[in-house]
């Protein structure tokens, strides 16, 4: 009887340091690592930074906030659900990175349902339903939702981890509604005038629209600080490259703030942009910008010769259907 006490007792004291846990153990094996070092961001201005050995290896200990987690090695990133108490590992190969997340541990159950819904994701044709008309819209969206609400039963996760999924789904949901919204406010635009503008141009002077009359124009707004527009640009070289000769004019706008005119002046110099480099004159609250409902960027607008809007959302440079739609707008 004393025995049994004894362990009952054991017991409970094992318990009650399991409940005093006030961290979490992450490790995680990677291969074909993309740098010496991952970063997890979360709640509440959350931040570690973890060195990865030459074996592409690492494990520590993490105080956390119950929640969503964002896991980054500098080039890719996935979601995971971290709690105090778990003892989660991770494998993958950064060369195919979300294909080959799998976890092992306490907690592993969450996260692998985060890594397969990341791929579920990517399945989805987002380019084809914000395309749609408006009912048409609803239908998919409606569908998406109750699709990812029932994946998420299916798969008999803690409470609080469902709870917290839950809500994740209703943001995304908002915010695909949000995005349909200001997509479809852009088509709108198309086959109206363009607005004007008079921006001063790199090589002097200013430019307006109306002496770009009778040709084609295609316009890029970007930023210096733009990382996705920096990325456009050896694309968008060669797109002018290919249509020197043709019907159209390859504008730039820069919509950086007026205190890095400067930067942006030596930046087209020391990159040698092409086409025509104009600075707009109030950056974000520029009324050429606020006027074609630009809240991100780089965004792309192609418009026809006698200054009408034919695609107030075109595609990027690097995109073949640019260049095919170009080809056929600006015959040999």
């Amino acid at each position: 009887m004393k025995k049994i006490v004894f362990v009952l007792c054991a017991m409970a004291i094992a318990n009650v340091g399991l409940a005093q846990k006030k961290y979490a153990t992450f490790e995680a094996k990677i291969e074909n690592r993309n740098g010496d070092k991952i970063y997890i961001l979360g709640p509440k201005k959350f931040k570690k930074e973890i060195a990865i050995n030459k074996d592409g290896f690492f494990k520590d200990t993490l105080k956390v906030v119950d929640g969503m987690y964002r896991f980054n090695d500098g080039v890719e990133g996935t979601m995971i659900y971290l709690k105090n108490g778990f003892d989660l590992k991770m494998k993958l190969n950064a060369k195919e990175f979300d294909e080959t997340i799998v976890y092992e541990g306490k907690g592993a159950k969450e996260n692998n349902f985060l890594a397969q819904n990341a791929l579920y994701e990517e399945e989805f044709d987002y380019d084809s339903a914000l395309a749609a008309d408006e009912p048409t819209f609803k239908n998919i969206l409606n569908k998406k939702k109750q699709s990812d609400l029932a994946l998420l039963e299916k798969a008999a996760l803690e409470p609080d981890f469902v709870a917290l999924h839950k809500k994740t789904i209703e943001q995304n949901t908002q915010g695909l509604q949000e995005y349909y919204n200001e997509s479809l406010a852009i088509r709108k635009l198309d086959g109206t005038p363009a607005p004007s503008f008079e921006y001063e141009n790199h090589k002097g002077g200013k430019t307006k629209l109306e002496d770009l009359r009778g040709k084609f124009v295609y316009i890029d707004v970007w930023a210096t600080w733009c990382g996705p527009c920096r990325a456009e640009i050896p694309y968008l070289k060669e797109v002018e490259e290919k249509f020197h000769h043709k019907n159209i004019e390859f504008v730039s706008i820069s919509i950086d703030e007026k205190k890095d005119y400067e930067k942006w002046k030596a930046f087209v110099t020391e990159k040698q942009l092409g086409g025509i480099q104009l600075f707009a004159d109030n950056d974000w609250n520029s009324e050429f910008v606020k006027e074609l409902g630009i809240t991100g960027i780089p965004r792309f607008i192609l418009l026809d010769p006698k200054g009408f809007i034919l695609n107030a959302n075109a595609d990027r440079p690097s995109s073949s259907k640019l260049t095919a739609l170009l080809s056929e707008l600006l015959p040999k």
